[in-house]
């Protein structure tokens, strides 16, 4: 389970999508992916948090980064 941390100076950074009933899943799997792959690797990444909604129309992402600039060079 990934923790929101509340240590001050971290760049928190929320991002939603709103998509029709049927894209929402292959969505989710391209961002594990992204995240997997390649977000999780970059300098300054604490953890991400990806949760959709029942109906399948929402995703909210969350991550947490060390540093404003640490986001922005990702």
């Amino acid at each position: 389970m990934v923790e929101i941390t509340t240590r001050d100076g971290v760049q928190t950074v929320i991002t939603t999508f709103e998509m029709t009933p049927g894209t929402a899943q292959d969505l989710m799997d391209a961002l594990r992916e992204a995240y997997e792959g390649f977000i999780s690797k970059r300098p300054g990444f604490i953890g991400a948090g990806l949760h959709m909604n029942d109906a399948q129309t929402r995703i909210a992402n969350y991550s947490q980064w060390e540093r404003r600039e640490d986001f922005l060079a990702m």
